[in-house]
């Protein structure tokens, strides 16, 4: 374990952390949109005299920082895009742009990747390897990291491990969600389309309903967890919308159904995938409807290396403000960091940042996210520790 002190550089740079986290934040960029956010990136990045590429992705960043001797390369990974929520909060850096808004921490992860490149910067003399910074736009819609990996990201130098971390508003301010294996679920969208013969709402019988036959599909959906799904693993098939008709007195002819599905295997998710399939075309078929049904697997399920893992959670376990390491935090949420990490071992963990006492404990995606912001130096100091672990020796 490297004997650094990152915690107290970390706290040395909370103000400028703050401060960056706050513009971003007043100056939210959803998916692929991130031109302000990766150029501030960029040019911070380059005052530190590291080798930047712009450009990747899109609106990605990737920085180089070469060690004094040769080692292992460690590929560290911050996310910087918003949502397209309006934000709710009341505070004097809320977001100065109509339905964008920072409500998942990404202005907290860029402004703790920037810290992070800062710190070790300084340690350069004492780095055997070098550390790949990856700012990746396009989380929020699970494209940004397979877009990066098409332009390069993973080429030249090839990442040997990779860490990155998400301040998590479900865990109070100092606890750690660092699970060994599948961490957070693949993500996948679907919808379908069922289509029948409409009619006169008084003449039903005149009709093939497809509104009947969602319903059954909604209510047969929710069999396959139940029923075909090893009770040792876990899903989530939901149905979020629902499209059909357009008056009182008419049967439609058209029902459009659309939903997510989660899962911490693929090989889970190809059977979910198949028996909704199944049962959509059944059914329909059965009330005299015809069917399409189609899945966008969006994200792969993010899967830590224990490994990696074992290695990690002793050195964090040492860091000044961390109370309680989480071996079983794990979500049903999606995050394309996945397809980093199944080309390159590594560890993704979560950084309590709620503070119920002062309000700050509102979920991910709300209008009213906020977070405790003595977050940012902890993460700091995890995030480079988890890079000295393997390219700073004792």
């Amino acid at each position: 374990m490297s004997s650094i002190d990152f915690r107290a550089e970390a706290d040395k740079l909370r103000d400028e952390m703050v401060a960056m986290r706050r513009d971003l934040h007043m100056h939210p960029e959803t998916a692929f949109e991130e031109v302000r956010t990766a150029g501030i990136v960029a040019e911070k990045l380059t005052q530190l005299g590291l080798e930047v590429q712009t450009g990747i992705g899109k609106t990605g960043v990737v920085a180089v920082l070469d060690g004094a001797a040769d080692g292992p390369t460690v590929l560290v990974r911050a996310d910087m895009d918003a949502l397209p929520i309006n934000e709710a909060n009341t505070t004097d850096y809320i977001s100065g742009t109509a339905n964008k808004m920072h409500a998942c921490g990404h202005d907290g992860h860029t402004a703790i990747g920037l810290a992070v490149a800062k710190m070790l910067t300084a340690h350069k003399d004492a780095i055997k390897g070098r550390v790949k910074f990856v700012f990746q736009p396009a989380e929020e819609v699970g494209q940004g990291a397979l877009a990066m990996i098409q332009d390069g990201a993973l080429e030249n130098p090839k990442p040997d491990v990779s860490v990155g971390l998400h301040l998590w508003n479900t865990l109070p301010l100092g606890d750690l969600g660092v699970a060994d294996g599948p961490t957070m679920a693949g993500s996948s969208t679907w919808n379908a389309t069922l289509t029948g013969k409409g009619s006169h709402g008084a003449a039903p019988h005149e009709s093939l309903d497809p509104v009947v036959a969602a319903a059954h599909v909604v209510t047969a959906l929710q069999s396959i967890v139940a029923r075909n799904v090893n009770p040792e693993d876990t899903a989530v098939v939901s149905v979020t919308q629902i499209h059909t008709g357009d008056t009182h007195n008419v049967i439609p002819q058209v029902a459009y159904l659309e939903g997510t599905m989660r899962a911490f295997k693929v090989e889970v998710r190809d059977l979910v995938t198949k028996r909704m399939g199944e049962i959509i075309n059944g059914i329909a078929a059965a009330m005299g409807c015809e069917a399409t049904f189609q899945i966008d697997h969006r994200t792969i399920p993010l899967v830590n290396h224990p490994d990696v893992g074992a290695r990690l959670r002793p050195a964090f376990e040492k860091i000044e403000g961390v109370k309680r390491l989480d071996t079983d935090a794990r979500t049903m949420g999606g995050e394309d960091m996945a397809f980093f990490m199944d080309t390159v071992p590594g560890m993704y963990f979560f950084v309590g940042s709620a503070n119920e006492g002062r309000g700050l404990n509102y979920g991910h995606h709300h209008p009213r996210f906020d977070f405790d912001e003595d977050a940012l130096p902890l993460g700091a100091a995890l995030l480079a520790t988890a890079v000295a672990e393997y390219v700073i020796p004792e």
